[in-house]
């Protein structure tokens, strides 16, 4: 009778247990609120042709944007119909990864829903890419790791060449650097002297399939001198990628990225990470100074293709090739959106930063333990001077971790940039503020009851069998 009444017990408990830890639904089956789980928009839209009432309320809100704008689409009964049956489904919350296999077309997904849930021309638009997890502190590790070289002597060298030397040695990123600098050199005619197309081109693939420990340093080397500091003005082939005969109005330059999908997801993707944030340490979203840089960095090879401005040593002004003459009424707007480049302390910081090699430490009370750098390698004789870097008469270095800022604290901790060198766990913003997610608390508070009561089973049987 007691064995009974302890197997109705546990049989009892069981089930309680279980309905606290909330069970995966089975197989096949989607959970009740399945369609608020976050994917990717080509695996969304499998899943929506997959069910019959949001496949049809797709292509009737496909037709519905063909051709028109939001207002007029809305006026139509149907078409709204559509648009809130899609609104609850995996369409609606799903984004996109820079470089995945089948970007463009995940990209014209998240678009088609997302162009009729704005409110007219919006000045920001939220980011569909996912957002960023990584960040320069991951990058100055494995650049530390792949130069295998001593960062005491940094300070003697050029940090823009080192950072091509240093590509050279890598037969990816050789390759893909030497294959847009010939294709945006190349004159094709006296009136034409390179084709912009194709040196756009040959940037993406470069940015797109180059690690950031190669592209960071090439892009965003400090510099003691204006020939370094030209030699990274140069970096994206300016004449070709960047320069045109007559400056176009800011607005205009944007109009025209908006109309291409891969442009105006990666301009969206700059403002969501790179966005001045008065409330963060660093002025930037998350204080995620990778997150701005990776934007950064994205941007080049389309229509809003920033640079800096001149080969200033003292001051970095980053600007794309535009002014605000022409604005008309528009000067304002237009000047607000020029200055999210020219004036922004989000990206100034970042890039400093990385130039510096420092960046935001999130938890100073557990600060992470030393890395141990590989041991000093014999250096490499002198590389050759190659097509694609005509001054090489600098010292071989690597750009300054916060590992060895650290590790040389009795020299540098007087230093300015002593204040930007953090742990990675002090704050904790969100990258994306607008970004929903999916976590059910009830689930979560249930799960740890359930983890409480779990260890009172063995006493509970105890005392019934005694």
């Amino acid at each position: 009778m007691i064995l009974a009444n302890a197997f109705c017990i546990v049989l009892f408990l069981d089930e309680i247990l279980r309905s606290l830890a909330g069970p995966p639904s089975p197989p096949g089956q989607d959970p009740p609120h399945g369609w608020r789980v976050a994917v990717d928009c080509v695996r969304a839209n499998e899943l929506c042709a997959a069910e019959p009432s949001c496949s049809s309320r797709y292509r009737t809100l496909r037709q519905c944007l063909a051709g028109r704008d939001r207002n007029t689409m809305l006026a139509n009964k149907e078409c709204q119909a559509a648009l809130e049956v899609l609104q609850e489904s995996p369409l609606y919350d799903c984004r996109c990864k820079r470089g995945m296999k089948k970007e463009l077309q995940c990209l014209q997904i998240y678009w088609s829903i997302h162009l009729g849930l704005t409110e007219g021309e919006e000045f920001y638009e939220a980011s569909p890419y996912e957002p960023v997890t990584s960040r320069l502190s991951d990058i100055f590790r494995l650049a530390s790791i792949f130069s295998g070289m001593d960062p005491a002597t940094n300070s003697k060298s050029n940090h823009c060449l080192d950072a091509a030397k240093a590509c050279n040695l890598n037969d990816n990123c050789k390759r893909l650097r030497s294959g847009y600098i010939s294709t945006c050199s190349k004159e094709i005619s006296a009136t034409e002297h390179c084709s912009r197309r194709k040196c756009h081109k040959a940037l993406r693939q470069f940015f797109d399939r180059v690690p950031s420990e190669y592209t960071y340093r090439l892009l965003f080397c400090s510099c003691k001198d204006q020939a370094c500091a030209e030699r990274r003005r140069q970096t994206i082939v300016p004449s070709c990628s960047y320069e045109d005969k007559e400056k176009p109005n800011c607005l205009d330059l944007r109009n025209t990225c908006r109309t291409d999908h891969l442009c105006r997801s990666r301009l969206a993707d700059f403002h969501t990470n790179c966005q001045a944030s008065f409330q963060s340490l660093t002025s930037c979203p998350g204080d995620n100074y990778q997150a701005c840089l990776g934007s950064y960095a994205g941007l080049i090879g389309f229509d809003m293709t920033p640079n800096y401005v001149d080969a200033s040593t003292t001051s970095i002004t980053i600007s794309p090739w535009c002014s605000c003459k022409g604005s008309g009424n528009m000067e304002e707007e237009c000047e607000k959106f020029l200055r999210d480049f020219t004036e922004n302390p989000c990206l100034r910081n970042a890039i400093q930063a990385f130039g510096n090699g420092t960046d935001v430490n999130l938890s100073p009370k557990n600060p992470s333990p030393p890395i141990t750098l590989p041991p000093k390698t014999e250096k490499s004789p002198a590389l050759p001077d190659d097509i694609n870097d005509s001054n090489t008469m600098y010292d071989t270095s690597v750009i300054t971790t916060c590992t060895s800022i650290q590790e040389h604290g009795a020299k540098l901790n007087k230093s300015k940039e002593q204040s930007l060198c953090y742990s990675e766990t002090q704050l904790t913003t969100d990258i994306m503020p607008d970004q929903k997610t999916f976590v059910d608390q009830k689930a979560g508070g249930s799960r740890h009851w359930a983890g409480r009561i779990l260890p009172l089973v063995p006493t509970l049987l105890l005392k019934l069998v005694v």
